[in-house]
């Protein structure tokens, strides 16, 4: 039986319901959405492992902030499945008590090897990360030449050892409109939902403007000239995506409309780094540093009081206020999207 404790609401009147789990900055992509080559490149200093929460000081967190409201988590990165050892920590996170849904975000090259022993240890679903089915454009996107096949590899694997599949897409102009129709084909063929993004404004090196935005609505439009979709009521409040049913099938389709159609008013997510810092925010400038607390001997209860004050002080809505505010943002990278 968790602590009980009166649970927190932000200054906009937001509880804390998801926690973010950034397992490792590193990953085997180079998209340019998240991690250019030009920033990210072959000198490009990555954390050393002595930065990293260990799985210990990953699980001391969830425990504290369970009683604080958090009982999703998604374990996130760079690339998580680099992160030796990820099913322990699943494990781990599996047996605690409060915690009903464990979620992975992947790109999904190194699934099929993982998905048995992800599944084991207790994950209950997973995110895949796939711009594009033709090979060409996804090569371009993932900026190393990575194979479509792999991917779906992986996705296959993972539905084989009985866990739920969401497939991502983050959409550019210019870059892969042209794939919308071909994955909406694609992931209903396999029982998937498909689920578009809007290119977003995250961190300071993906180039981001608004003319490179292929909007929700344009998505949806594009769609509906060959999909009947019948519109879904949301999950939970807080939930990211607006979601559409196919007629004739279980699967569905998915926008998720940062720019165009913000959802700040209902987020309920805290991100924890990989180094243990929290952020309130995906476009947050500076995170609070929660590892120096937990390597100085800080008693549970202490660290769960300087997270609750933390987030009774927040106040974010950067999507809200997108075009009226100027700062610098951390990179979806460090903070795992």
């Amino acid at each position: 039986m968790f602590r009980q404790m009166v649970l927190p609401k932000d200054r906009l009147g937001r509880g804390l319901r998801d926690l973010r789990i950034s397992v490792t900055d590193r990953c085997n992509f180079r998209c340019r959405y998240c991690m250019p080559v030009e920033t990210f490149g072959p000198g490009y200093a990555f954390m050393p492992r002595e930065r990293l929460l260990t799985f210990e000081e990953i699980l001391r967190l969830v425990r504290e902030l369970v009683p604080l409201g958090v009982e999703k988590i998604r374990l996130t990165g760079g690339e998580p499945l680099m992160r030796r050892g990820l099913p322990d920590l699943i494990a781990m996170i599996a047996a605690v008590d409060g915690i009903h849904d464990i979620a992975i975000t992947t790109n999904g090259v190194l699934l099929a090897h993982q998905a048995e022993s992800l599944a084991l240890a207790g994950l209950s679903r997973v995110t895949v990360s796939l711009d594009a089915l033709a090979p060409e454009v996804f090569g371009k996107m993932n900026g190393v030449g990575a194979k479509v096949e792999r991917v779906i590899a992986g996705i296959q694997a993972a539905q084989n050892f009985g866990l739920p599949v969401k497939v991502n897409a983050v959409i550019q102009r210019g870059v892969n409109e042209d794939q919308i129709l071909p994955l909406a084909r694609w992931a209903k063929s396999i029982g998937v939902d498909m689920r578009y993004i809007e290119f977003m404004d995250v961190g300071e090196t993906n180039g981001w403007k608004m003319d490179s935005v292929v909007s929700g609505a344009e998505i949806l439009e594009i769609l509906a000239t060959e999909f009947p979709l019948v519109p879904r009521d949301p999950a939970y409040r807080g939930e990211v995506a607006a979601n559409w049913a196919h007629e004739e099938s279980a699967s569905g389709i998915g926008l998720i409309r940062s720019v165009t159609k913000p959802f700040c008013q209902d987020c309920q997510r805290l991100r924890l780094s990989a180094d243990g810092k929290i952020y309130t925010c995906l476009f947050a400038e500076a995170g609070h540093d929660l590892r120096g607390l937990l390597r100085s001997g800080m008693p549970d209860e202490s660290i769960a009081q300087v997270v609750k004050s933390i987030w009774q002080m927040r106040a974010d809505r950067y999507s809200e206020e997108r075009g009226k505010v100027h700062r610098p943002k951390a990179e979806m990278s460090y903070l795992g999207g």
